[in-house]
């Protein structure tokens, strides 16, 4: 992942990479920090899942549940939403609208006291925001082709993502010194009846909303597809299943990575959805000390991402991918194992997991542009995308299911183990087709 701005392209037969535009488009990404490093991941779900709000592991379970229900609702609409939304020429419309709802979820977190009665009204606002934001996130990564060409869609994507992982960094640190630090806080906020966290939701709205006003303003709106047979939800699954089809006749091999690509990611994205609660309740971290925490796992994924590029270079990307989740595996099995031993379990195989986060993600994302037939780019991103979304449901339910069945938080760890190895193990017999970039 490079956090250099793309160059712009002057190839003949290709569109110039505009800096100011890829700078703009990427400024939501670091936006998006404030939701998924901030809110769902190191401090709101932390908070939530305190003694505030009831009993450890009947929170943890109740937590589960809810980003369950939301990942069922966001595999049931996300994959044909895409299709619809940009068959209609309104693929920046619906990032605007769905940017709004998850800015206004933030916001409203604010409402949240300490007390059982709101654990609900939480629940369900992250519930919300976790749905708007994985629908925005469809129209954002859409966006992409319209902001590079074949030859840097690598340097552009990684740009993007490089800024969420910098802007991650920027919100966490000043959360914590401006409102979560003790007698220290810029802002003088008290940690009474929760106002420190509450308000730093606040912040993360206001960050959100302004970072990301630069895409709407910069990135056009897409022309309508007059062509296209996608004009609502039903047709849009048919268009899908056809697509599903064809990929299963002309190339099966990218239609088994789609899958196992689908499952480790939903991995990858409950160890960040749910490293923070496991922090808290498990391992006894104060509030600061999870925002460190955050802090460091964010700057090694990033720096681990570069590295691993150069590994994929010069060994090969599904390697990268097996051996980073097979590490990861293994280290929250020893963080579910070593656990009873102290707080530095956690700070050594939690850490040493996020190491592979970004290697895993970069990997997968290049592996598959090379399975890809050429002229089908476009599709089979999309689908890559959408494959993604629709079992973003096993992460939280494996996670609620290991905690229900352990009685304890950090039985947790086993649940997201599971869906890796799940991954890995579908992973491992994908194969290049001849006659593709990957053969």
């Amino acid at each position: 992942m490079s956090h250099t701005a793309p160059q712009q392209s002057g190839a003949a037969g290709e569109p110039v990479v505009r800096r100011r535009t890829v700078l703009a488009w990427s400024l939501w990404d670091w936006g998006s920090a404030a939701f998924q490093a901030v809110v769902t991941t190191f401090v709101f779900t932390v908070y939530l899942t305190s003694g505030s709000f009831g009993e450890e592991a009947e929170v943890s379970v109740k937590l589960g549940t809810a980003l369950s229900i939301a990942g069922v609702v966001i595999a049931l609409l996300a994959p044909v939403l895409g299709r619809w939304t940009d068959a209609g020429g309104r693929r920046r419309q619906w990032l605007g609208i769905n940017t709004a709802i998850v800015v206004a979820c933030t916001a409203l977190l604010v409402l949240v006291a300490p007390d059982q009665q709101y654990l609900t009204l939480g629940l369900v606002l992250l519930a919300v925001g976790n749905i708007a934001f994985e629908f925005a996130s469809v129209s954002y990564n859409s966006m992409l082709t319209q902001l590079s060409t074949p030859r840097t869609l690598g340097r552009v994507s990684g740009f993007g993502w490089g800024m969420g992982y910098l802007g991650g960094i920027v919100l966490l640190t000043l959360v914590l010194v401006g409102f979560i630090l003790p007698d220290t806080g810029w802002f003088g906020v008290s940690a009474e009846d929760g106002w420190n966290v509450r308000l730093a939701m606040v912040l993360c709205a206001a960050w959100f909303a302004v970072f990301a006003i630069p895409v709407f303003i910069a990135v056009p709106e897409i022309p309508a597809d007059a062509s296209s047979p996608v004009r609502g939800l039903f047709s849009g699954y048919r268009e899908l299943f056809r697509s599903l089809a064809r990929l299963w006749r002309e190339s099966r091999q990218t239609l088994f990575f789609l899958l196992a690509s689908a499952v480790f990611r939903d991995g990858l994205a409950g160890v960040f959805t749910f490293a923070g609660v496991i922090a808290a309740r498990s391992f006894g971290f104060e509030p600061t000390t999870v925002i460190v925490f955050a802090i460091a796992a964010n700057v090694i994924s990033g720096a681990a991402t570069i590295l691993g590029g150069f590994l994929e270079d010069r060994f090969s990307a599904k390697g990268v991918m097996l051996a980073s989740l097979a590490a990861m595996v293994v280290g929250l099995m020893l963080v579910f194992l070593l656990a009873p031993l102290g707080p530095w379990v956690f700070w050594v195989f939690g850490l040493a997991s996020s190491i592979f986060v970004g290697p895993v993600q970069s990997a997968s994302r290049s592996y598959l542009a090379r399975l890809i037939p050429p002229g089908r780019e476009g599709e089979i991103f999309g689908l890559y995308a959408t494959t993604g979304r629709a079992v973003s449901f096993l992460a939280p339910a494996a996670f609620t299911a290991a905690v229900a069945l352990g009685g304890a938080t950090i039985s947790g760890t086993l649940g997201i183990a599971l869906v890796l190895l799940a991954g890995l193990l579908l992973l491992l017999p994908v194969r290049a087709e001849r006659g593709t970039r990957a053969s």
